[in-house]
């Protein structure tokens, strides 16, 4: 066979290739801007296009959807059980607030749940004590799930306390993303799993999800002691939240810790996803109990890929919407698709106070170059962007008006609303509230209001390199 032979053989099978995700593109795209993007590229480039949509194309996740709803009979049967049970939302005549909550429960699949005591955890060193405490306490079981572990010092302390409470008897099911934890050494996990701890990675333990993408990650933060106390929030295990080198200040990040009913819904979103990379049921206690020291409402919102609308899309539309004075949100990678940001300008129109939380120093260099080009139309628009000063700043909450508040791990860019397994807590108790406000405030004053001058007064390159990187925000 000749050479230009083997050539029309190469030649023809890319461009098979490139029909083929062209098909699939036309039967699940999800906005006309992707899609033809991506045709354009697989027609005009598919040598280059064709693996790129092989890593990145996919916005779906469909085989987590059958094991999480069609696969466990035990596990469906939690769910719905839990699903069905009486939101403690009030319904009085005329109030939305009750339709917009339920609305959360609808998306999620979990009830709001009363009788639970909801602590705002501020930063690293408040985050770690807590989380430490806890599984010190622990008597029956630790459920971990961690998009970032590290071997440092914080790490280390984690697998110390663990191995201990796996000593005294207690049970360790360790969940972590292998892409967010790519650099956490083998012996790390080797020496836990020798202890007696049960360890998954949510990309390489089960082999369903060898047709999983770069795309697809685990972002959720979670920890959950013997069914009764549980975290949640943008804290990883790592010593960058404390800010232990010299020349480092410590990454500014908000967690909470929940007491309490609502501890099930964050048990349930780990058992979906232990069950889906490990192909295991462990036997956990699903009765809910009451902390009779607390009657907070909380909802936990998982979010990602596998369900059926794009819920975390859908949370944050439904936060801004409703919003009725003042809609505060902290995020370190701001990169909002066109809905999200005409929604923020309506608020802002509405009479809403919009005020977009975002760092000046990234650990991203695209996403911080990105964000200003939202500046201009935000400033006229009556949208107040700040840039928080003292460190990267990497927390993920919401403060709408004075009647909910939300701390988890989603971000407002395209990878959170679309990509990733988040999950976040919603709470309507008042003093959860308050803390969230003053702690805005704080982190408010420590930051710098931007003008539309921080990006027009910028040369020519500056701006057209922001818009250039704009067109990246579904990869960033």
């Amino acid at each position: 066979m000749g050479e230009l032979s083997l050539v029309a053989i190469a030649l023809g099978a890319i461009y098979l290739g490139a029909l083929a995700c062209i098909y699939r593109i036309l039967l699940t795209y999800r906005t006309t801007q992707g899609a033809i993007a991506w045709i354009i590229g697989l027609l005009g480039l598919p040598y280059l296009a064709v693996p790129m949509f092989v890593l990145f194309g996919r916005y779906r996740f469909g085989g987590y959807v059958k094991a999480r709803r069609l696969g466990d009979e035990s596990l469906t049967d939690l769910l719905n059980r839990f699903e069905q049970q009486t939101t403690s939302i009030p319904t009085p005549t005329g109030d939305r607030s009750s339709e917009e909550l339920k609305v959360l429960c609808r998306l999620g699949r979990q009830p709001f749940t009363n009788g639970n005591r909801c602590t705002l955890l501020r930063d690293g060193e408040a985050t770690f004590e807590a989380l430490f405490e806890a599984m010190e306490d622990a008597t029956r079981y630790i459920l971990l799930e961690f998009y970032i572990v590290r071997s440092d010092r914080v790490g280390r302390r984690i697998k110390s306390i663990l191995e201990r409470k796996l000593a005294q008897g207690v049970e360790v099911w360790f969940l972590y993303d292998d892409i967010g934890s790519v650099w956490l050494p083998r012996t790390y996990l080797h020496q836990l799993a020798a202890a007696g701890a049960r360890i998954a990675s949510f990309g390489k333990g089960n082999i369903r999800r060898r047709r999983l993408q770069i795309n697809f990650r685990n972002h959720r933060k979670l920890l959950v002691c013997d069914g009764r106390i549980g975290f949640v929030g943008g804290i990883n295990l790592g010593d960058e939240y404390l800010g232990t080198a010299m020349d480092q200040e410590p990454w500014r990040d908000t967690h909470c810790r929940v007491e309490g009913p609502a501890v099930t819904g964050l048990q349930l979103a780990w058992l979906e996803d232990w069950n889906w990379a490990s192909s295991d049921f462990p036997s956990l206690d699903w009765a809910p109990v009451e902390n009779r020291a607390g009657d907070d409402e909380v909802l936990m919102l998982p979010t990602g890929p596998a369900d059926t609308w794009e819920t975390c899309t859908l949370f944050f539309l439904n936060c801004i919407n409703n919003a009725r004075t003042r809609l505060w949100i902290a995020s370190p990678y701001f990169v909002p698709d066109f809905q999200i940001m005409n929604a923020l300008q309506l608020a802002a129109l509405r009479g809403v106070d919009v005020r977009i939380l975002i760092p000046e120093k990234s650990d991203s260099r695209l996403i911080g170059l990105a964000a200003y080009s939202y500046l201009v139309q935000a400033c006229k628009n009556g949208i107040a962007i700040y840039r928080y000063q003292p460190g990267f700043m990497h927390q993920k909450v919401i403060l709408v008006d004075d009647r909910y508040a939300a701390v988890g791990t989603a971000n407002m860019d395209n990878r959170s609303m679309r990509l990733n397994f988040e999950i976040t807590a919603i709470t309507t108790a008042r003093h959860f509230v308050r803390s969230v406000e003053s702690m805005l405030e704080e982190d408010l004053d420590s930051s710098r209001l931007m003008a539309e001058g921080d990006y027009q007064d910028r040369s020519i390159l500056f701006r057209l390199g922001c818009r250039a990187v704009r067109l990246l925000a579904p990869l960033l």
